[in-house]
């Protein structure tokens, strides 16, 4: 019988974490189609990513977020409340900006597109999940994932997602998402699969 290592168990985050958060991310989107058509330059995505991710959970996700982290993974979640909230305000587009250099008009365009599809009904968002991939495959992300759906199920909401990564659709199915829509970013962006899940109740279980 196997046990889940201690390293496997979420934690709420603090701002503090921001170092192992935005490390953590970089290297689990360096691969994404998404994020290598926002930072196109092999050798400093890396640490561009890094100060992205950085910008966005100090700004956004940990004042108006649902943060956890393991040791080798994050997610931020948005309750339904919390959403006009958790947007950049006009100092976090200023450096988001300076991160994204010449493709911040792209940025800009794909976030657009992405609002026009956003489900109008209340939902728990799931804004970021990503696990170093020496990492991946010991259930770090499941178990972030299955953290904030509890959290979902408990206030009896859907939850939804976008995916840039084909790959990891089946991944989010095994969890009761199902594809809603495929949209194409513009500007030759790719691919974002948006994906929902309906709560489960004790009687589903």
């Amino acid at each position: 019988m196997t046990r889940m290592s201690i390293t496997n168990m979420p934690k709420t985050t603090t701002v503090d974490d921001a170092p192992l958060i935005s490390r953590t991310l970089a290297r689990a989107f360096d691969d994404d189609p998404m994020m290598r058509w926002f930072f196109p330059d092999d050798a400093s995505r890396e640490a561009t990513l890094g100060r992205y991710f950085a910008t966005t959970f100090t700004r956004q996700y940990v004042h108006h977020g649902v943060c956890e982290r393991t040791e080798s993974a994050a997610a931020f979640w948005v309750a339904p409340e919390a959403q006009a909230k958790a947007v950049p305000d006009a100092d976090a587009i200023g450096e988001l900006q300076n991160i994204l250099g010449d493709r911040a008009p792209l940025f800009r365009d794909a976030v657009e597109t992405a609002a026009e599809h956003t489900p109008r009904e209340p939902h728990w968002y799931l804004a970021m999940i990503g696990a170093d991939p020496a990492a991946q495959g010991q259930g770090h992300g499941a178990a972030l994932l299955r953290s904030g759906l509890a959290k979902a199920d408990a206030a009896g909401l859907p939850a939804c997602l976008e995916s840039s990564k084909p790959s990891n659709l089946p991944f989010y199915e095994h969890f009761g998402f199902t594809v809603r829509q495929e949209v194409r970013l513009p500007g030759g962006g790719p691919v974002l699969w948006g994906m929902w899940r309906e709560p489960s109740h004790p009687a589903d279980a």
